[in-house]
């Protein structure tokens, strides 16, 4: 059975080595000139109480993923889940403080307690124009965490993870435009449909972590950007 100990150490491990994004989604990634930088972080720590339902020798009972859901209100992304972060300022130094600036101003936690274990390769977001550097991070010190600014996030909050690699919790999102369907994979959490960017992070990481289970592709969920 993997321990939060083990999970950390996965984790590290992962930061030092990196991810190939596309490798599990076919995500096609491409970095040229023109992107905006921004960053968002990917937080993992231990299970705040809220217990996973999903077991599995895989993953620790006890490790959970903070994720926020936009306001309905915003032109881009609205309404959608997503991990903490947002456009790198002027004043920022590089990713992380972006990543760990954007994650207070929305979440209210202490950046103190924070373990930052490093940047993973940047992906374009097309759809707002941004070049995304995803930053790897431990919650050493957890602290409470609640939406800041009702008009940029509707709820924050702590999904186990071990509940996201559930294989009743895995869709594959589409979203039609015109004649063009677009899939990609999708997370049950929930009450909230965790799917594009975010979506796309987790499947690789996890994947690349070793810890996700196979699961049925061809069950399919419609949303609309």
């Amino acid at each position: 059975m993997t321990t939060t100990n083990d999970a950390l150490s996965q984790l590290r491990a992962l930061a030092r080595k990196g991810v190939d994004w596309g490798a599990r989604t076919g995500a096609v990634v491409r970095t040229g000139d023109g992107h905006r930088p921004a960053s968002v972080l990917v937080l993992l720590g231990r299970l705040d109480g809220v217990p996973a339902q999903h077991d599995t020798p895989l993953v620790p009972a006890d490790l959970d993923v903070l994720l926020v859901r936009r306001a309905a209100t915003l032109r881009q992304h609205a309404g959608q889940v997503a991990f903490p972060g947002g456009r790198q300022d002027p004043e920022d130094s590089g990713p992380v403080a972006a990543a760990l600036r954007e994650a207070e101003e929305e979440t209210g936690l202490d950046p103190s307690g924070v373990e930052v274990l490093g940047t993973l390769g940047p992906l374009p977001l097309p759809v707002s124009d941004h070049l995304v550097t995803p930053v790897l991070a431990w919650w050493a010190r957890p602290t409470p965490v609640a939406v800041v600014d009702h008009g940029e996030s509707a709820q924050v909050f702590r999904a186990p993870v071990a509940d996201l690699v559930d294989p009743a919790h895995r869709r594959t999102a589409t979203l039609t435009r015109g004649r063009r369907t677009y899939r990609g994979p999708a997370f049950l959490v929930g009450d909230n449909l965790v799917w594009g960017f975010t979506a796309l992070v987790l499947t690789e990481l996890l994947g690349a972590l070793g810890w996700d289970e196979p699961w049925d592709q061809a069950q399919l969920v419609e949303v609309d950007a």
